[in-house]
Formats: structure tokens, sequence, C-alpha cells
């Protein structure tokens, strides 16, 4: 099966959650299969201490290349260059979109078989096999690679965070030949997406919204409601929403987001499949506002309210701000 290669996305002198999963993930198949787990690291300035960090994660190896971060081709050409070099059977990435470009743009160069949205992975029968999440979530694709490395890119989220309690991993430079077009491109500035800092998990009041808001504007009437209650609240939204560029991911609940468990949940616009109910069916009480009497949601919630949320929204939010300023 090989070793494993894992990209590993810092910002700021830490890792993101998701490149600590993928580390993670990547030790567990590692010490499955008899192989050892190695991530590779792009950016300027990178300190033996961070790169030696993800030792406790379970990397045994970090390779650390020096060039520009946050930036894809750099790092398609610095992993093409450590999978030319080492035996490499599976590169794997965290949710996220710069994974997925990255892993995308590493496949094309190796000629090598990807499998993107994975929620899943292990080892079977001497070889590698994905799980993907298929037709609306309803099925599993259970994926194998016939090609020499394969290229596994997860959900965001997917993969859980395991601390192995072994010390730093061994830190080794990795001289990059970079492409003249991977130099092309240069960061500017770097911005954090609308709710990133939100802390949806410890919220007491969440006003989630979903398709139903019609468009990322739509989620306005879920901000001035959150605000009408004050306190501890926040705004969330299902993968739909997310999936189509009106919500952060940081804000995502469901199966391959985050489960939450809020004393009083605001389902806005949501229908209730199962990958959102998994989410949030912890949550003390659920208020649900859908035009649709026959949504599943409805089937699980405290108290049901049939009609348009373009209404009904408004003026839950200013009998909240009468009751407030009573």
């Amino acid at each position: 099966m090989g070793n494993f290669l894992v990209y590993a996305l810092d910002y700021q002198g830490a890792f993101n959650k998701n490149s600590l999963g993928a580390v993670s993930e990547g030790a567990r198949l590692a010490a499955e299969t008899g192989g050892e787990c190695h991530a590779i690291v792009v950016g300027e300035g990178i300190t033996d201490e961070l790169a030696g960090s993800l030792g406790a994660y379970g990397a045994t190896k970090v390779l650390r290349v020096d060039g520009p971060s946050g930036l894809a081709q750099p790092v398609v050409d610095a992993m093409a260059a450590a999978v030319a070099g080492g035996s490499y059977g599976t590169a794997l990435f965290g949710g996220g979109l710069l994974g997925f470009e990255v892993g995308a743009g590493l496949a094309a160069r190796l000629g090598a078989g990807v499998a993107m949205e994975v929620t899943a992975v292990r080892a079977e029968g001497g070889k590698i096999v994905a799980e993907r999440p298929i037709l609306g979530d309803s099925a599993i694709s259970q994926i194998e690679f016939r090609s020499p490395v394969g290229i596994i890119i997860a959900r965001l989220n997917a993969f859980e965070i395991r601390e192995s309690g072994a010390g730093p991993a061994t830190v080794e430079d990795l001289e990059v030949g970079f492409s003249d077009f991977s130099r092309r491109a240069q960061m500017v500035t770097r911005g954090e997406q609308r709710g990133a800092d939100v802390d949806i998990e410890g919220a007491d009041v969440l006003v989630a919204g979903g398709r139903g808001l019609g468009s990322a504007e739509g989620f306005a009437l879920c901000e001035d409601l959150a605000s009408a209650f004050g306190g501890s609240s926040a705004v969330a939204a299902t993968r739909a929403v997310v999936d189509a560029g009106w919500f952060p991911y940081a804000g995502q609940i469901g199966q391959t987001g985050k489960t939450v468990a809020p004393k009083l949940y605001i389902a806005a616009g949501i229908s209730g499949a199962i990958q959102h109910k998994v989410g949030m069916q912890a949550s003390e009480n659920i208020v649900a506002i859908n035009k649709d009497s026959n949504a599943p949601i409805f089937e699980f919630s405290d108290l049901g309210v049939v009609g348009d949320l373009h209404k009904i929204l408004p003026k839950l939010t200013e009998a909240v701000k009468a009751k407030k300023g009573g």
C-alpha cells in the first residue's frame, strides 16, 4: 500500500483542524497497514517546532518546503516532487477549497485516481477503500484505486482529530523546483469567511437556514432574528446552502458538518433530511418553519409553522424584540 502523504495547511502559526484530522486519519491507516504517515507543509518561515508538532497527531516525518503559502500550484509541485522521491501509495487531504484544488491538480499531474467528498477510508484486502456518499447522501460509493498513487480528498470535518501522544516528528527540508506558472499568482490578502468565528456548537439559540431562504441574501432574516435574541445566539445552515456558497462552512450542521444541541433550534426553510437531523436532533426545543406541510422536519419538531418564512421571520423578530424590550 505504501506510505501516506498528507498535506497540512498552516495559517498564523497553527494548522487548521481539517489538516490535523487528515494527519490523524493518515496515521491510523498507516498503523493498520504497516506504513508511515508523512505530512508536507509549504510556506515561508515554518519553524521546526510548528512542523514537528504534527508528530502529536501521528506523522513520523514532515517534509518542509520553502515556497508561497496558501496557493494551490506550488503545493502541487511540492507534492509531485515528494511522490517522485518517496514510496507513497496514498495522498490525503482534509476538507476545504484549497485541498480540493490541490488534490485535483495533483491527480492531473500524476495521472492518478482521485476520490472527492470522502467521508471514510479503510484498508481492506491489501487495498485502500474510500467511501463517498452519492445520490443526495442516500447511498455510499465504495472506491478503490488502480493507479500507483490514490488521491483522497475528504469532506469538511470528515476525519476525527486524534492526538497519539507521540513526540515531535522528524522535519526534513525538501527542495522543489517550482514551475514557472506556479509563481504567477500571488497572495495579496487573506480574508476570513463571514461567520467563520461563530461558535455554533456553544450557542443557546440557533437560527438555521436552508434552501427555502431562496438566496444568500435570505440569511439576513436569520441574522436579524438571532440578533434579536441576543446573548449566546448564532446563525447556522444546511449543507445544501453551504455547497451553494450562501453561507460559510463554519456554520454547517449535519452528518458532514457540526453537531449541535442548543436550548432552542429554529429551522427556517429546512426540509429535515436525515443527514441534517443527526446534527441537531439533540436540541432541547425545535421550531420548524416551512411552506411544505409534508416536510420531514415536522416529524421531529416540537412546534411546526406552515407558511412563508419571508413573512414569518420578520414578524417573529419583531415579537422577540418587543418581548425583550418589555
